[in-house]
């Protein structure tokens, strides 16, 4: 069934990147040296460059999940992991002719290979998979699968699947001691499944129970096992679970938890610290000339200091300064008045440096101290988290993690006056799923909007 087809999508879908990624190399020497006689080095150096690279990037993509079933992963997902190996194998590359101070490996056909790698390999992923939705729309390529139970659960999953055929799930029924909760055929009770396993041979099982009918686990999983069939659970108590909850353990026995944060492991915590350093010393040097323009036009445009200096609350709930160029006229609300788009208070100099995001550059050096991080969710007054804290379940859970110049948030439009439970919940998903390759998205996104003249953050 769909088995065999996935195995044989997947080794298509690897041996297709294979050839891509080897084909770049003798391409991009091609067109460094549109006659071979200019090159210092022979193309066959570079096919044994390329053979190399593209068994360490095919690995890559394989720790990368990039070649996992991509049903239930967006086609931007895959894009960054690829671009995120790819270009690690290139700075490889560029490391290694450094070390060995080779200065006849061309470092222009190198940059075209590069180019070549993520055209050729991201265009083949964005159109296979666009077809395969396509075809799984059709009815082609489905997983079959069986629910167990008849709960509220099961019927958001048979919601969710019913909206999203491109997925490619194909639905045979379902099996509970009850009947007619489900608006697919009842295939039996639970005493039954393993006949039912036999006879339908499902590709998957999803067990999605009441909390009164967990008596009957045991009995679901030993069918399963029996049968060679897959299963999925779905706790009755999934609604108050993460899409990410991680898995512990007390001598052997399994703890759920909540919430994973992947910057409570120090390794982690230390390189995305080691990158706000670095990237903010360099952003404080090429700034300056702008910072400095930007400090006469405060200065001149109305009276008060330059800075702008506000107490937020940050990492573990500690309160910091976080500076900004003034852009609005000393007034008695600078505590607690709830920043607008269009706000009486902003001087015309001040909503220009707004618009293009120049007040928040001083925030650089609160990333330098350590206040805040490049990338994460924006601090807030101490006034308005006592209030949210109350108002928005899960609000205080951003400050498990360092607030940020610029957030998934801000990045999806969630700025100014604008939803706080969006903003809160585009933040956790930050949280969970926080990766230096997020980060990197995060910036180079904030930096398209900055050049579509948007306000970063509020």
């Amino acid at each position: 069934m769909i088995r065999e087809n996935q195995k044989l999508i997947n080794w298509l879908n690897v041996l297709g990147d294979a050839l891509l990624l080897f084909l770049a190399f003798p391409l991009g020497f091609y067109l460094r040296f549109l006659m071979p006689g200019m090159a210092a080095v022979p193309l066959s150096a570079y096919l044994i460059s390329g053979f190399v690279a593209t068994v360490v990037e095919l690995l890559g993509y394989w720790l990368m999940g990039v070649y996992d079933s991509g049903r239930k992963k967006r086609n931007r997902q895959i894009i960054w992991r690829i671009l995120y190996i790819n270009f690690f194998m290139i700075a490889i590359l560029f490391m290694s002719l450094y070390i060995t101070k080779d200065v006849n490996f061309s470092r222009g056909a190198l940059f075209i290979t590069f180019a070549l790698e993520n055209f050729f390999v991201i265009a083949k992923h964005t159109i296979v998979r666009r077809m395969l939705r396509k075809l799984r729309g059709k009815g082609y390529n489905q997983k079959f699968i069986i629910f167990v139970g008849s709960s509220p659960m099961t019927a958001s999953c048979l919601n969710e699947l019913a909206g999203t055929p491109e997925l490619g799930y194909s639905v045979i029924g379902y099996v509970a001691d009850g009947s007619g909760a489900a608006d697919i055929p009842h295939l039996g009770r639970m005493d039954e499944l393993e006949k039912v396993l036999e006879k339908y041979s499902p590709d998957e099982v999803i067990s999605a129970l009441n909390w009164d009918e967990y008596s009957s686990m045991e009995q679901i999983i030993n069918a399963c096992e029996a049968t060679g069939t897959r299963l999925y659970l779905v706790p009755y108590y999934a609604q108050w679970l993460p899409t990410r909850p991680y898995v512990d353990s007390l001598n052997g026995i399994p703890l759920l938890g909540l919430r994973r944060v992947p910057l409570d492991n120090i390794a982690n915590a230390l390189i995305k610290r080691a990158m706000d350093i670095v990237c903010s010393l360099i952003l404080i040097i090429l700034t300056s000339p702008i910072m400095l323009v930007a400090a006469i036009g405060v200065k001149l445009s109305s009276p008060g200091p330059i800075i702008f200096k506000q107490e937020r609350v940050g990492l573990e709930k500690k309160n910091f300064y976080m500076y900004k160029f003034r852009s609005m006229r000393v007034n008695a609300e600078e505590k607690t008045g709830w920043s607008k788009n269009s706000d009486p208070r902003k001087t015309r100099f001040g909503s220009f440096i707004r618009k293009y995001s120049i007040d928040e550059l001083p925030q650089l050096f609160n990333v330098l101290k350590g206040d805040m991080s490049l990338v994460g969710p924006r601090p807030e007054v101490p006034f308005y988290v006592e209030r949210f804290r109350r108002e928005i379940p899960r609000y205080m859970v951003k400050h498990q993690v360092r607030p940020g110049m610029t957030g998934w948030a801000q990045i999806h439009g969630l700025r100014g006056d604008t939803s706080i439970e969006k903003r809160i919940e585009y933040d956790i998903y930050y949280i969970e799923h926080w990766s230096l390759l997020l980060d990197l998205q995060i910036l180079f996104r904030t930096v398209r909007h900055v050049r579509n003249e948007e306000v970063v953050a509020k």
